[in-house]
């Protein structure tokens, strides 16, 4: 079992069931926590645990929990486990269409943003709005769904007629899937569940700006993207300088010919493609761009 969640880091265009296997095994983690401290009489422990997971409704509490805006969004209840099912089996269908079309980074980069705009309205709801300030009395907020939200009204802009086939009610274009969430989010503004509803809105309002901004060339979550790189890259080992010498040879005349700057071999052409395939055309350098023209024409 191991092996074959370690297999799924390694694949490409798969950070849709990346980001449910961190999502499932952070659920497994708090399930453990909470078991062995509650057997062990020391609640206290899983309870310190679970707030660095949970976002408040109140600035002065979230201020010394800053990160919660994005943690919140990797935990789910430990009660209800069709929270954390529905939430997974929306995003792994909706997640999937995404990255075919717009790849990893930019459904890893909506999956943050989708979390941190659905933390940021829940919390200006719940400081700002006098009938929610009333009711703000609670511990918190946890799940994933307006991340969630974010992909799902996301693929809708982008592909707004594409057809889902539904159990029980056949062909549904995804358009009116994601109108249908929204509506109920909207209406559940007020119920039992004000603070996750509230956070839907945000993380689908965020959804639908991102696609119309990708649209117009503005990649609202190329930050997220560069922060993430620069991290991995302090993981990675780096190889070994190795300096040598050598005369260098005159260089031959060029005769109308593809220089050696824009002449690739084959694996360069792969990496390349396979760089279209995660980040999209749009993430090529010029240099890149011009191989993979002068390619073509071969």
């Amino acid at each position: 079992m191991f092996d074959e969640f370690k297999s799924v880091f390694q694949k490409p265009n798969n950070a849709h069931v990346q980001l449910i296997v961190i999502n499932v095994a952070m659920f497994l983690v708090m399930g453990a926590i909470y078991v062995f401290s509650t057997i062990g009489g020391a609640d206290v422990v899983y309870a310190f645990i679970s707030k660095q997971f949970t976002l408040p409704p109140k600035f002065g509490d979230f201020i010394l929990r800053p990160w919660t805006i994005i943690t919140y969004a990797f935990a789910h209840s430990l009660t209800d486990i069709f929270h954390i099912l529905f939430n997974m089996l929306i995003f792994y269908w909706f997640g999937r269409l995404f990255i075919e079309y717009l790849g990893n980074d930019k459904l890893i980069a909506l999956y943050l943003l989708g979390a941190i705009a659905g933390g940021v309205v829940y919390l200006l709801v719940f400081n700002l709005v006098p009938y929610f300030v009333e009711r703000s009395d609670f511990a918190g907020m946890i799940g994933a769904s307006a991340a969630v939200y974010a992909i799902v009204t996301g693929a809708a802009v982008l592909l707004p007629n594409y057809t889902f086939y539904l159990l029980f009610l056949g062909p549904v274009r995804i358009k009116y899937i994601a109108g249908f969430y929204i509506a109920l989010s909207f209406l559940g503004s007020v119920g039992s569940n004000a603070g996750g509803n509230i956070a839907h809105l945000g993380g689908a309002l965020i959804g639908f700006i991102y696609i119309k901004q990708l649209q117009v060339g503005v990649n609202w979550g190329g930050w997220i993207t560069v922060t993430l790189d620069w991290f991995k890259e302090l993981f990675q080992p780096r190889p070994k300088v190795k300096v040598t010498y050598r005369k260098e040879e005159p260089k031959p005349k060029s005769k109308g010919k593809p220089t050696g700057a824009s002449k690739a071999s084959q694996e360069e052409i792969d990496a390349i493609l396979d760089k279209i395939s995660e980040r999209g055309y749009e993430s090529l350098s010029s240099d890149e761009k011009e191989k993979l023209f002068n390619a073509s024409k071969k």
